[in-house]
């Protein structure tokens, strides 16, 4: 066998695969063509510049990953090193694999800059925040791009109870960068059998002054705006606008009407959920989606005052508003990463007796007054007036946990079928 060295073995690669230059390349991606580009440096060489819209692909992973970013072996694929050493090995190897129009970039991310051509110096994550979320970035739906896209994103939490507290704290255990948290309540002793963020030194404290605590205890990259107020037709759009997904977790009718038609004028995504008893529901409303309804799709109507028990009358299982708000979590960090497929259109069910998911189809209403074909409502109105209840002043402040009908899709419509509790 004969023996090559080093620069004998380059051009062996180099004659049995194909070279593309930086200016061909440049040309082809300014006309749009279809070519997936691949940078196989390492880390530390990508973090100082590549050629935008490359993926990012070390060399020690390219045959296991390549097939994420583009699994159809005829379709040109451009691979780049720094001056095009490695790259021509890379492009060997793929070829091996089945890629039949495989290129290694001449001159490499060295040449390219060379020229002239524009490129993108990244946002990564630092040493620290490698280890924290070394757990998220291992996985390939999410990725250390994921993990960015996570600590840039801003989250609005209505309400810090049962169902604010857990959706919070996992939101800030994922490096969610801002939550914004509305709650005028302060904690009581009889919220802590469920309210997760709040503790015994903290009753009596307000809910936001106790949650941003734990959440500074939890992971210090999140910042926490807390806005110690009730959210009304007065102040929803100057809180709201700004805010990539916004979860509700309201206690009342007025509150959940007002949350869903101040989202869907402002075009941000909404998680919706409830709690009572053993059961739970769960949904996500997107805005200007012509197959997503919106609450008052399901929900056209409030019911009557007073119909509706209140946790203190009814009860609710505390380890429940856990497993609900966790799930409000998930579907926030899914739309904000842009993976899955989120809750729209669809009713998460779930009873904690007999341990039961399901999942419902909902359909958007063509005649809804907010998200419709010709809304009627463009506008946000007196909600508590719409609910037939007392001024927000008067209301009590406990938390009461709405009984979501059971929905089914009819006619493009959703139609409320009582839940038996």
């Amino acid at each position: 066998m004969a023996r090559l060295n080093k620069d004998q073995l380059l051009q062996l690669a180099k004659s049995e695969i194909q070279e593309i230059t930086v200016n061909e390349v440049k040309k082809r991606l300014d006309a749009n063509q279809d070519l997936t580009l691949v940078d196989i440096r390492e880390r530390d060489e990508w973090v100082q510049g590549h050629i935008p819209d490359a993926a990012f692909v070390p060399r020690g992973y390219l045959e296991l990953q390549i097939e994420e970013h583009q699994p159809d072996r005829d379709q040109p694929v451009v691979v780049y090193c720094a001056g095009g050493v490695r790259s021509a090995f890379a492009a060997r190897n793929l070829k091996e694999m089945g890629y039949s129009d495989v290129y290694s970039l001449i001159g490499g991310f060295g040449g390219w800059k060379n020229a002239g051509h524009p490129f993108k110096v990244p946002t990564v994550l630092s040493e620290d925040q490698l280890i924290r979320y070394s757990r998220h970035t291992i996985l390939s739906e999410l990725g250390e791009e994921g993990q960015i896209k996570l600590l840039d994103s801003k989250v609005l939490m209505i309400g810090a109870g049962g169902l604010g507290s857990p959706a919070a704290i996992y939101l800030a255990a994922a490096g969610v960068g801002q939550l914004g948290i509305i709650d005028f309540d302060e904690v009581d002793t009889s919220n802590l059998q469920r309210q997760v963020l709040h503790g015994v030194s903290d009753v009596g404290r307000p809910k936001v002054e106790s949650a941003r605590d734990r959440i500074a205890e939890i992971n210090p990259d999140v910042e926490v705006i807390g806005y110690r107020e009730p959210i009304t037709s007065h102040n929803a759009f100057s809180i709201m606008q700004g805010y990539d997904v916004i979860i509700n977790g309201s206690d009342n009718f007025p509150t959940r009407y007002l949350v869903n038609d101040a989202c869907q004028m402002l075009g941000i995504p909404l998680v919706d959920a409830s709690i009572f008893m053993f059961e739970g529901q769960v949904t996500v409303y997107l805005p200007g989606d012509p197959d997503s309804p919106c609450y008052r799709c399901l929900y056209p109507d409030p019911p009557p005052p007073g119909e509706v028990p209140s946790c203190a009358e009814a009860g609710v299982l505390g380890v429940l508003p856990g497993i609900v708000g966790s799930i409000q979590a998930i579907e926030a960090i899914k739309l904000i990463a842009g993976i899955g497929e989120p809750l729209s259109g669809r009713l998460l069910m779930i009873d904690t007796l007999d341990m039961t998911f399901r999942t419902l189809k909902v359909g958007r209403s063509i005649s809804c007054p907010v998200c419709g074909e010709d809304p009627t409502v463009t506008e946000l109105i007196d909600y508590e007036q719409f609910c037939g209840m007392p001024s927000f002043d008067e209301q009590a402040t406990d938390s009461v946990a709405e009984t979501y009908a059971e929905t089914v899709a009819a006619n493009g419509a959703a139609q409320p079928v009582p839940v038996a509790v």
